[in-house]
């Protein structure tokens, strides 16, 4: 299955959500054994032409797409949603506040988060 009219054509498309949220986009999907594959970028979807290559290429029984707006983090690949950790992809929306209890909760596993931004920690 593919995914290009959501990615590229519908009215609300993540090309066109984009523009709101400028500051990087993400692609995963699952490969025929299940392995996930992320492909991600910290610049515009509507500006990238990587990006409509791979929205028109790209097929997957399952899609997590995400753009972003900054927030927290820098403007980076290791900020860029989606993760992926052990077999899992992760994104989301919104902000997550108190970086420092969640850090200190995670004790010794902190350093399995990659980024620097509100999210990675959420995949524990």
């Amino acid at each position: 299955m593919r995914a290009s009219f959501w990615l590229l054509e519908a009215p609300d498309s993540l090309a066109e959500q984009s523009r709101r949220n400028p500051d990087g986009y993400g692609l995963g999907t699952f490969d025929e054994r299940g392995t996930p594959v992320v492909a991600k970028r910290p610049a515009a979807a509507y500006q990238d032409e990587l990006f409509a290559r791979e929205a028109r290429e790209e097929e997957s029984r399952t899609f997590v797409a995400h753009v972003r707006y900054a927030s927290t983090g820098g403007l980076s690949i290791e900020n860029t949603h989606p993760f992926e950790q052990d077999g899992r992809v992760f994104a989301h929306n919104g902000y997550v506040g108190d970086l420092a209890s969640l850090d200190a909760r995670l004790g010794d596993h902190r350093g399995l988060v990659r980024g620097a931004t509100d999210s990675e920690p959420s995949l524990r």
